[in-house]
């Protein structure tokens, strides 16, 4: 059972272990937190009955991409939300559109985790605004977790199974994972070349996204073994995210997800003097998350969705946006900037699996009000506005300008005998 650490106002820290209970798959309205009005005292969106991760009514939420079918765009990010049959089934059996498995590796006895092992960081009304982890891959026997997900394969055969994997530079480690995870058939793989943290000294995760070079040679082995889409997890902790996502979609890879974590120190505590969260006295920078990284988040996966925009429009090239989505309309903005998906890890541990419904009624919400049938009538809505300085700067004085035309004269000294109709009709607002 995993153990977070949670910052207490005064700066020390207790413990709390998260637990999750299996449901049947057609989800009812319900919330962990008990009802609608509970759900609005903590901020969420009025939940909403899905069955199969379908909406009953109201807008359409389905959503196509890379030829797979999700019956809403909310995915299980990976991390501990995704670690084992038992939790991934609740992600089913509630609503969600697809899971991501936490990230395999082929060798687990390499990965082991300590505790406590997450930081969180409240606001002055005491709600989380910031998630510090330093959470490894999956530390579960590569077997194992195939068996559980070939068994989720086998029980939920119409929802999108996605396999988060990693591994070291090593063309037949990567091979191998790939045909591996294709015998139980899996709907797609996400690679991770983003965890900040654990594993960039074996030149896994991080330090992969952030090596362009090894980055398209590895991108080109996977996508030349894999027959499933690929999608890139990319780390925001570079100079232009742009740049490697172009490298990876240049070397074939469907898709792109982000952003993964921030690189972070929580903090230290003032008493102790040590850095939290503490272990045996001890720390290491982690991955941040949660609400305070959303804007960068939406930042990133603009940067991203201009570049699929210009170099591979009309190409099927997709973006799943992943940062501090805890509403309907957090996801909204990142529909509207150019996700095709958005994933959502965090917040299932902080709120629970039964969120998906109130991510959902909200998202409807925000459709109903602009009059939206389906995603993809505003997918990148939003993007053509986000532009450089200096077309602001353009803009302004353009709009000045006019403004100025439009006021006729400046003051009586300006009236002309000669063009006296003319400057009258000049400040007409009928003309």
């Amino acid at each position: 059972m995993q153990t977070n650490v949670l910052r207490a106002p005064h700066g020390r820290v207790q413990a709390r272990a998260p637990c999750a209970r299996p449901q049947r798959r057609v989800a009812v309205v319900s919330h962990a937190t008990g009802n609608g009005t509970a759900a609005s005292a903590l901020g969420l969106d009025e939940p909403i009955e899905l069955v199969d991760g379908r909406v009953t009514s109201g807008p359409d939420l389905s959503v196509e991409v890379n030829g797979m079918k999700l019956p809403n765009p909310f995915i299980i990010g990976s991390g501990p939300p995704g670690t084992n049959y038992q939790v991934m089934k609740k992600a089913f059996d509630e609503g969600w559109g697809g899971v991501i498995c936490k990230t395999l590796s082929l060798d687990s006895s390499k990965v082991v985790n300590v505790t406590p092992r997450y930081a969180k960081i409240r606001d002055y009304s005491n709600r989380v605004f910031g998630w510090q982890n330093f959470e490894l891959i999956s530390d579960r026997p590569f077997d194992v977790m195939l068996a559980e997900m070939k068994r989720l394969r086998e029980e939920y055969p119409n929802r999108m199974l996605i396999a988060s994997i990693m591994e070291e530079y090593n063309k037949d480690a990567w091979e191998e994972i790939i045909g591996r995870c294709e015998e139980i058939k899996v709907d797609a793989f996400e690679i991770n070349f983003s965890c900040p943290h654990g594993l960039p000294e074996r030149r896994m995760g991080m330090a992969m996204g952030q090596d362009p070079e090894v980055l398209g040679e590895v991108c080109g082995w996977i996508n030349k073994a894999a027959t499933v889409p690929v999608w890139a997890k990319m780390t925001p902790n570079v100079t232009d995210i742009s740049f490697p996502a172009d490298v990876a979609l240049k070397a074939g890879c469907e898709g792109v997800a982000a952003i993964n974590t921030i690189q972070c120190i929580s903090g230290v505590n003032l008493d102790t003097l040590r850095p939290e969260p503490s272990v045996e006295g001890y720390s290491t920078p982690g991955g941040y998350s949660w609400k305070a990284v959303k804007p960068i988040a939406l930042a990133k996966c603009t940067s991203i969705a201009k570049l699929i925009a210009k170099d591979y429009a009309g190409q099927g090239k997709s973006l799943s946006g992943i940062g501090g989505v805890e509403t309907g309309g957090d996801a909204a903005e990142f529909i509207l900037l150019g996700s095709d998906t958005v994933q959502v890890c965090t917040g299932v541990m902080i709120h629970g699996y039964p969120v998906v419904k109130n991510l959902c009624g909200g998202l409807q919400k925000f459709m109903q009000k602009h009059d939206f049938k389906s995603i993809a009538e505003f997918k990148g809505k939003s993007l053509p506005y986000v532009t450089v300085h200096s077309e602001l700067v353009k803009r302004q004085r353009d709009a000045i300008s006019a403004k100025k035309a439009r006021q006729g004269l400046a003051n009586d000294a300006e009236w002309s005998g000669e063009d006296f109709v003319k400057n009258a009709d000049s400040m007409a607002v009928n003309r």
